[in-house]
């Protein structure tokens, strides 16, 4: 099989692997579409990457043993390798689970772990139908395009009656602003990057914020009269969007963390959070009983279209990460076969 590596310092390309095998109750996926998320930020470093991806849509085309697929299955490729039987697991909270399974310990080599690839090896359990009519790309949407954001709005309880602050609208945040107008509520984000702003505006953000204006809180209390936004949601991992989650969120409003940050963020236990009563959630990815709820706003979400800005052959790899780089995309798609 085919599949991607990073070289260099902004060099990729195609190599020749061995194609994997499936054992015991894993399966076999053939690649079809492979959506991009943060694997660019190692091409910019210039550290050599072997094993790329973490997000997949395809079919099942080889099983070891009768299971929860078969050959033909259409499937979106869950992250991780959870252990499948701890309570964190059986509860669906999969992604939470801290007993990992050891990929090549457990498949006898490294091979089918990486989704820039033709072929992927994963449990069963973990490759979730895709309806009949919805597309590779669209269906692989269902991981980091919108999982991250539907996952904290639902632990939010976002709905129609909330006004919603995003900061950092890049791919995941622009799924969050599908998210949250699917859920019918007002949305508000913040970024300084004019392609993404203007394309969240065309997918119905009402207002939009440079992260250099010094006035956004007192503009946000503003526009809901002088309370603050219900929820906030912050995609960016940056120190300065956290915190501006928190002074822009009314009194006992929630706050979610999906961007990753190994930085300290100063929360003060008073004010921040026992005078205002703000609740603030972790949150990574999204139960997966909630599966068949995210596939249906793929299905009928009028703006899910503009959640994909590019599908390229992934022969085409190192223009992909360079468009990724750049910042100025949605959701970026790669056709492993392509």
């Amino acid at each position: 099989m085919k599949r991607a590596v990073i070289t260099g310092e902004r060099q990729a390309e195609l190599i020749d692997a061995p194609d994997p095998r499936p054992k015991e109750d894993w399966a076999l996926v053939k690649v079809h579409a492979t959506p991009m998320c943060t694997e660019y930020k190692a091409w910019v470093r210039g550290g050599k990457a072997q094993y790329l991806g973490h997000e997949a849509a395809g079919e099942v085309v080889e099983v070891a043993q009768p299971c929860k697929v078969k050959p033909g299955d259409r499937v979106v490729v869950q992250p991780q390798y959870p252990c499948g039987r701890c309570r964190l697991c059986v509860a669906g909270d999969y992604i939470h689970c801290q007993h990992t399974v050891n990929f090549q310990e457990f498949t006898g080599g490294p091979e089918g772990r990486a989704t820039y690839a033709q072929y992927v090896l994963k449990p069963s359990w973990l490759l979730s139908p895709i309806p009949d009519g919805v597309p590779y790309e669209k269906a692989g949407l269902a991981i980091c395009g919108l999982g991250p954001s539907f996952g904290a709005f639902e632990a939010m309880g976002v709905s129609a009656f909330d006004t919603v602050l995003i900061t950092g609208i890049g791919p995941v945040g622009l799924g969050g602003v599908v998210n949250a107008l699917y859920r019918g509520a007002r949305v508000f984000v913040v970024d300084s990057v004019a392609w993404r702003v203007d394309l969240a505006k065309r997918m119905g953000a009402e207002q939009a914020f440079d992260p250099g204006d010094p006035d956004i809180v007192a503009k946000v209390r503003d526009l809901t009269d002088g309370r603050g936004v219900d929820c906030a949601l912050d995609c960016s991992g940056t120190v300065a969007a956290e915190r501006l989650c928190l002074d822009a969120t009314r009194r006992k409003g929630k706050v979610a963390y999906v961007g990753e940050c190994g930085q300290d963020l100063a929360i003060r236990i008073s004010p921040d959070l026992i005078r205002t009563g703000i609740t603030i959630i972790g949150s990574w990815h999204y139960n997966l009983n909630l599966y068949p709820r995210l596939m249906q706003v793929i299905e009928e979400s009028p703006i899910i279209d503009l959640q994909i800005s590019h599908v390229l052959p992934m022969s085409e790899v190192q223009r992909a990460f360079a468009l990724c780089a750049s910042h100025e995309t949605a959701k970026v798609i790669l056709k492993p076969w392509e």
